[in-house]
């Protein structure tokens, strides 16, 4: 069996977050930091499965659009603030 198409919808969320908002608009080029920002935002939010994402823009109402904007956002922005804080200790598991 093959299940490589399966995989949460928030990661492309917050991938996109980071990159129009952290790369774009504030210059973060850190992969490190980056990559870090989004396993603690993704840890943050819910998971959404999916085998395409076409099912998930035709199926979901603009509400829950704006909805999981906000928490992409509020998720990313606090977990760069976490990372932040705590970025002495990245690296080291």
């Amino acid at each position: 069996m093959n299940f490589e198409n399966i995989h949460n919808y928030y990661e492309k969320l917050v991938l996109e977050h980071l990159h129009d908002t952290l790369i774009e608009q504030q210059g973060i080029s850190d992969q490190d930091l980056l990559e870090d920002v989004a396993c603690v935002a993704l840890n943050r939010l819910p998971t959404r499965y999916v085998r395409h994402d076409v099912d998930t823009a035709f199926f979901t109402s603009d509400e829950d659009w704006q909805r999981m904007e906000k928490q992409v956002a509020a998720a990313v922005a606090a977990a760069l603030d976490y990372v932040r804080q705590h970025g002495e200790n990245r690296g080291e598991d």
